[in-house]
């Protein structure tokens, strides 16, 4: 199912209100939008059919939640950067790899046990969206998506604050340069039915099966990514 389907027509034009409210750049310095009922009566949408536009603009990574402060756009800050920067240079992409497969297992499986069905639906419409990208650039920003989504729902702060410093160091330009050479139409191909397989997992409420998804995803981009290192020597 298309994600956009799901939602009346009032919420398609509330997502396209409110993207072109980001998209003109008219907020303040820090980003801040309006709030719910501002929005609602700004744009005569209903106060839901704001919040599910909200929460699918925050899927896509357009614009991001802080409890008691109000909803921004672009990215949140990531307190991991200091850390991922002290330590980029001590850590090839392999050793990101390992690390992701100690930790992003887990998560898909606790992310199984806690998504509900909107989560589902998000989670397909960011492997449509990594898999219908027209550059490498893109491919990259809706996948981490995915991972991030996932991690989100797991609802563990602390694999939360591990798999928040992992993603900083993969967002590094190195790690991006080694992430293109590694990929290709086939493997583009093989990664969208893996992110499904795990997709189909969590939505099935099974831990174990996402646990496995998870972990045989992460060990065919590791073996990618070895392949293509050891062809560039």
């Amino acid at each position: 199912m298309n994600y956009d389907d799901s939602f009346s027509d009032n919420t398609t034009r509330a997502l396209t209100q409110i993207r072109r409210l980001i998209d003109d750049g008219n907020l303040p310095s820090d980003g801040r939008l309006p709030t719910e009922r501002e929005l609602s009566e700004t744009y005569g949408f209903g106060r839901r059919t704001v919040r599910r536009a909200l929460e699918v603009l925050e899927a896509e990574g357009l614009l991001w939640r802080r409890q008691g402060k109000g909803t921004f756009a672009g990215q949140p800050p990531r307190p991991a950067a200091q850390m991922a920067a002290e330590i980029a240079d001590e850590v090839d992409a392999l050793g990101v790899m390992e690390a992701r497969m100690g930790i992003e297992p887990q998560l898909a499986a606790l992310c199984a046990r806690r998504a509900s069905g909107e989560d589902v639906d998000r989670l397909r419409l960011l492997a449509d969206r990594t898999y219908a990208a027209a550059d490498s650039d893109s491919s990259e920003l809706w996948d981490g998506a995915i991972h991030r989504l996932i991690a989100r729902i797991a609802g563990n702060p602390l694999l939360l604050a591990a798999f928040d410093l992992l993603d900083t160091v993969r967002m590094g330009e190195d790690w991006q340069h080694k992430r293109h050479m590694a990929r290709s139409e086939e493997t583009r191909a093989i990664y969208h039915a893996q992110h499904e397989k795990i997709i189909a997992a969590i939505d099935a409420r099974d831990s174990d099966r996402a646990r496995a998804a998870m972990m045989e995803h992460l060990q065919v981009l590791t073996d990618n990514m070895r392949r293509t290192l050891e062809d560039a020597l």
